[in-house]
């Protein structure tokens, strides 16, 4: 059959096209900025009073590639700590006489409670590294307000850590020959903290702000960060007050900054040592700056230095060392004694300022003050609009008339926006119900974007479809304008009252994303001045519409950049965020990309709109969008989840049970992802690991073996993103026997001692045994305790687990080769039981065999564990 078109469709399917051409252009510009295409990297020749990302990335590659591993208990992370030691040596060697250069090895110990991912745990630690350089004037005084910037050198589990945080120990090693190099005497000291234990909860951070010497010196720290391999540098956290982002928006080269980021970093699964210096202990002003992208190889085997993104290390360096200059020339640097004496935190200005970089060619920062008058603006003028235009004319019933419009027009504009983001989440889902797997989209972007998009455009598109002709409550007539001129201003209106009145609500909730809805407005009130002005000339439809688009070409661009930004990072995301259980978790990252898709696209196309939908909303347009999302379904069911470019987590645990020092009850492999596509897509697309568990056609869920938290002890909290793991037995113990000749076992070391109250404390030695690379111990608790010789004798909140008692869970790591001695308190007679579970990163032959038979798209981390249980 024929396709009939008549001229509105033409004229309709034109502006799409060129709409989608605009766009088009956008996303190439945004594409480029994101992944800082435009800097060009400086080279390993480049000047000495230069930082050069070539110089920095050998680093890396020592640090990543020929030390073995910088993992707690791993010989690699010695070996890491001696290289950045022997790096500042040099550098102290040919520092000028005008340079006082300070380089101290700190080791620390310690214990505390923390709340982590809605978790109360305990950490004992001891013999953690940090390295440290202080660099200052000759006549500089220990007591003068410092800079510190901090950056961590030990890696994840199984991670060479090239992004995190290899890149980070080497931008703060490139600042610091660049400093001494270039001859730039800092007029206040500059701090270098490398610290060697961040992947195991911050515990090298909390060291060095509870007890180094340097600590109360510190007005200011940059904590330097990597959740990837590179792109946006974000400022995702600034505080306490504003007065570091106000540092940062003056001084940085390529700002990268978003205020809406501390909003959304709260919510996200994960912590940095930011929370030590600036909330939990040190309460110090600082930035919280972290690399974005790249997170498919974010805590993997493939973090590598060849995955780093070109340019990033460059702007990365140039933003730091411009800014810390910056923090050191400010008067409001202070140390903590001034900031405590003096009264000085006022000058912070403790409201959370509103600050956004514009593609990383500028930033503009406003204090809270100032947005609380700005912010303010857009509602009052949508509230006044219809009486400024009416009330000479038509009195006041015509300006409640104008005004009932405009908020009509605000309520289609609304349900737009809302079904802009319910279409995506309706296809995904049925997009499920006829897939074996979901996720497509992982490992192919560009796949969301072709899915989500063109259904989104629909949902938008309905309202104006519907209602071709505004129920107007306005006499047309009577104001001698044409019901046309009218709907059009109402829908206008309408649409600005929406983003006027978001941007109050973000006001009013006291958060800081409200320059986003704030920049829409205003540029929506300008592009309607435009689009008047053209049509009071006699131009009308397409021309008009065109001098509408404009002006919000500049807004538009920064909603595909903050959009774009926004899509990529949680399709990155969503390969570790846990694994839900069913019947709905294997529905929830789809859902959540087809939300975020469609949030992004109404909040991209909905300024347009109100104009440009007379040209846009056509049945045949509509239909064009359907088909395209049909298609686009049908096609990413021909894409694989995964590759090695954006691989599948999978944690393979070799758990050994045992009952003493030297004998092993049974040994188990209990395996685990961390997203939505669960085991059992893992069997049928890896067969060899298939055969070697001897999985046969008919298994399942129902009738396997299932892996419980406990099972995972040595990763809690971290254990409760997963469910439905699963446990296989392991062929023989043969291994671990001839391996090892001790196991982790936990005994009393004194005789009980009992108190007049009744309580009674328990004495307990724990060993490690043979065990080589111990990563972490970890004690979980149940019964009468009341005290204990951890955290300043300070018991956290009780966990409650599947059912289970209350337990309290302490963490105990560092030095493997000395033993733990520790005392418990009962408050009765009755029994304490405590479950220890030891992970050690050394796998036996058995292992290692099932670990490599996994394809390269998955990425397995592997370890094992050693499981025991006390009564006492």
């Amino acid at each position: 059959m024929a396709l009939r078109f008549d001229v509105g469709d033409v004229l309709g399917f034109k502006f799409l096209f060129s709409l989608a051409v605009m766009y088009g252009l956008m996303s190439i510009l945004v594409h480029s900025v994101i992944y800082t295409k435009f800097i060009t990297p400086l080279g390993i020749d480049a000047p000495l009073d230069r930082f050069s990302e070539a110089r920095a990335i050998e680093h890396v590659r020592v640090l990543a590639h020929e030390i073995d591993g910088r993992q707690e208990g791993r010989q690699g992370l010695r070996e890491a700590a001696e290289y950045i030691k022997a790096q500042l040596e040099r550098l102290k060697e040919r520092a000028g006489s005008n340079f006082r250069i300070e380089i101290e090895e700190n080791v620390v110990a310690g214990s505390f409670n923390m709340m982590f991912l809605g978790h109360s745990i305990s950490f004992g630690y001891r013999n953690h590294t940090n390295i440290l350089m202080r660099i200052s004037s000759i006549n500089s005084q220990e007591t003068d307000p410092s800079v510190l910037m901090n950056a961590h050198f030990d890696s994840p589990l199984g991670s060479p850590g090239a992004g995190d945080c290899g890149s980070c120990v080497a931008s703060l090693l490139e600042i610091a020959r660049l400093t001494i190099d270039s001859g730039w005497v800092p007029p206040r000291p500059i701090i270098l903290l490398f610290n060697g234990a961040e992947e195991v909860f911050l515990l090298a951070a909390n060291g060095f702000v509870r007890t180094h010497k340097w600590r109360d010196s510190i007005g200011a720290f940059i904590n330097v960060e990597a959740s990837g391999s590179g792109g946006i540098d974000l400022v995702c956290q600034s505080g306490p007050g504003s007065w570091p982002s106000s540092i940062y928006a003056q001084s940085a080269i390529y700002p990268m900054a978003h205020s809406a980021a501390q909003d959304v970093f709260p919510v996200i699964p994960g912590d940095t040592d930011y929370r030590m210096f600036s909330e939990d202990y040190g309460s110090i002003p600082g930035l919280d700056i972290i690399f974005l992208f790249g997170g498919y190889y974010y805590h993997t085997s493939y973090d590598t230095v060849d995955r780093l993104i070109p340019g990033s290390m460059q702007a990365r360096g140039d933003n730091l060392y411009s800014t810390v200059k910056a923090f050191t020339e400010s008067p409001k640097l202070k140390n903590a004694h001034e900031r405590e004496s003096l009264g000085v935190s006022d000058e912070y200005d403790h409201g959370r300022a509103v600050f956004f970089d514009y593609l990383t060619w500028f930033m503009i920062f406003y204090s809270r003050r100032i947005a609380m008058v700005l912010h303010s603006i857009p509602i009052i003028i949508f509230l006044i609009m219809p009486f400024f235009s009416r009330l000479l004319n038509s009195g006041l019933w015509g300006c409640f008339a104008t005004f009932y419009d405009f908020v009509k027009g605000m309520i289609l504009h609304t349900t737009g926006m809302m079904l802009a983001i319910i279409f995506p989440v309706i296809f995904s889902f049925l997009r499920l119900l006829v897939s074996s797997y979901g996720m497509n989209w992982f490992a192919n972007p560009f796949l969301a974007f072709m899915m989500f998009i063109p259904a989104s455009l629909v949902g938008l598109l309905i309202p104006r479809t519907i209602f071709l002709g505004f129920p107007l409550s306005q006499n047309a007539s009577a104001l001698k304008m044409s019901k046309e001129a009218l709907s059009e201003e109402a829908r206008f209106w309408g649409a600005f009252g929406f983003y006027a009145s978001l941007t109050l609500a973000y006001l009013v909730a006291g958060l800081s994303g409200g320059f986003l809805s704030f920049f829409t407005s205003a540029s929506m009130l300008l592009a309607w001045i435009f689009y008047l002005s053209i049509k009071f000339h006699g131009h009308h439809s397409v021309r008009s519409t065109v001098f509408y688009v404009i002006p919000l070409i500049p807004c538009l661009t920064y909603s595909v950049y903050f959009g774009g930004f926004l899509v990529q990072f949680f399709i990155e995301k969503m390969g570790m965020m846990g694994s839900l259980p069913p019947p709905y978790g294997n529905y929830i990252p789809d859902i959540v990309v087809a939300t975020t898709v469609g949030v992004v696209t109404s909040w991209c196309v909905g300024p347009l709109i109100p104009i440009c939908g007379k040209l846009l909303s056509r049945s045949s347009i509509l239909k064009f969008l359907l088909h395209l999302t049909v298609v686009a379904l049908a096609l990413s069911s021909r894409f694989f989840p995964y590759s090695t470019d954006a691989p599948k987590r999978v944690v393979l645990q070799h758990t050994f049970l045992t009952a003493d020092a030297n004998r092993v009850v049974d040994s188990s492999y209990d395996l685990s992802v961390v997203d939505s596509n669960s085991l059992l897509f893992l069997f049928k697309h890896a067969p060899k690991v298939a055969k070697e568990l001897h999985i046969d056609p008919d298994f399942s869920f129902e009738t396997a073996k299932i892996s419980n938290q406990q099972t995972f002890l040595t990763l809690f909290p971290v254990n409760f993103m997963f469910s439905r793991s699963l446990k296989f037995p392991a062929a023989s113990t043969d291994g671990v026997l001839k391996q090892y000749t001790q196991f982790p076992h936990l005994y009393a070391n004194k005789p009980q001692s009992t108190s007049s109250d009744g309580s009674r404390r328990v004495h307990l030695e724990l060993s490690f045994g043979s065990l080589k690379e111990v990563w972490v111990a970890v004690l979980n608790i149940t019964g009468p305790l009341s005290n204990w010789s951890f955290a300043d004798n300070k018991l956290p909140a009780p966990e409650i687990a599947e059912g289970g008692p209350p337990s309290y869970i302490c963490r105990l790591t560092g030095a493997s080769n000395e033993k733990w001695n520790f005392w418990l308190e009962a408050s009765n007679f009755g029994d304490l039981r405590v479950d220890l579970a030891v992970l050690d990163q050394v796998l036996v032959d058995e292992a290692k065999k099932l670990k490599a038979l996994f394809p390269p798209w998955a990425d397995v981390t592997a370890f094992s564990s050693f499981m025991s249980t006390y009564v006492f």
